[in-house]
C-alpha cells in the first residue's frame, strides 16, 4: 500500500460475467455516493477482465469510497480497491499537470467561477437538491417497508440491493413485474427502514433521475 493516494481508485476480483454496461452502471450508483464520479473505466479485454477505474473529481471522494467499500461483496465476489499507480488522464488535465500553459489558462478561467456558482445556487436551488424531495413527497406513517419511485428504466434489484445493503436492517429488495420506476424495500423494523429513506432520499441513480422514498402503505 505505498501507492500516494490519488482521485483514481483502482477495483479488481469483480464478477467478469457482468455485461460491461451493466457493471459501469452499477458501479456508479455504488460509488456515486462519495463523490462526483468523473469517469469509470471497465474494460472486457483478457487483461483488463474483472477490474474497473473509478475517477472522483474529489480526493477526499475516493478516499471514503475505498475505505468504506473495501472487500464489499459485489455481484457476490469481495471487491479488492486500492489507488491507482497514477492519476488518470481526465484529472491530469484538470490539474494543468499536461503542460504549464494549459495550466494557467485554466487558472485564469477558474478564478470567477466560485463568485457565478454562489449566485447561481440559491436562484435555481440546486444547493440542497438532495433534501427538497423529503419535502415534496407526500409521505406514510413509519412502516419497514419502503416504497421507491422515479426509478431509472435500468435499475435492477442487484443496484438497489448494493444501495440499501449498507444500511442496519436491510433485508430485500422487491422489484415490481411490468413496472421499472418503482420498488419495494424491506427492513428489520421501521425505525431503521427511515434511516436508509432519509440518508438516500433524492439518490441519483443516474443523472436525470432522483429517487424518491416513501413508507409504503401499511
Amino acid at each position: 500500500m505505498d501507492i500516494r493516494p490519488n482521485h483514481t481508485i483502482y477495483i479488481n476480483n469483480i464478477n467478469d460475467k457482468v455485461k460491461k454496461e451493466e457493471l459501469k452502471r452499477s458501479l456508479y450508483a455504488l460509488f456515486s455516493q462519495f463523490g462526483q464520479i468523473v469517469e469509470i473505466v471497465a474494460m472486457k479485454t483478457m487483461k483488463m477482465r474483472g477490474q474497473a477505474f473509478v475517477v472522483f473529481k474529489e480526493l477526499a471522494a475516493a478516499t471514503n469510497a475505498l475505505r468504506q467499500l473495501q472487500g464489499f461483496p459485489f455481484y457476490n465476489k469481495p471487491m479488492r480497491i486500492q489507488y491507482a499507480k497514477t492519476d488518470s488522464e481526465v484529472i491530469a488535465k484538470v490539474k494543468g499537470t499536461y503542460g504549464d500553459k494549459e495550466k494557467k489558462k485554466k487558472d485564469k478561467k477558474k478564478a470567477p467561477e466560485p463568485a457565478v456558482n454562489l449566485t447561481k445556487k440559491p436562484a435555481v436551488g440546486s444547493a440542497a437538491p438532495v433534501h427538497s424531495p423529503a419535502v415534496q413527497v407526500p409521505d406514510n406513517p413509519p412502516n419497514y417497508i419502503l416504497f421507491l419511485s422515479n426509478l431509472p428504466e435500468e435499475t435492477n434489484e442487484m443496484m438497489l440491493s448494493m444501495l440499501f445493503n449498507q444500511f442496519p436492517g436491510f433485508k430485500e429488495v422487491r422489484l415490481v413485474p411490468g413496472k421499472h420506476d418503482i420498488a419495494f424495500v424491506e427492513f428489520e423494523s421501521d425505525t431503521q427502514a427511515g434511516v436508509a429513506k432519509d440518508a438516500l432520499q433524492g439518490f441519483r441513480i443516474t443523472a436525470t433521475c432522483a429517487m424518491k422514498i416513501t413508507y409504503a402503505k401499511k
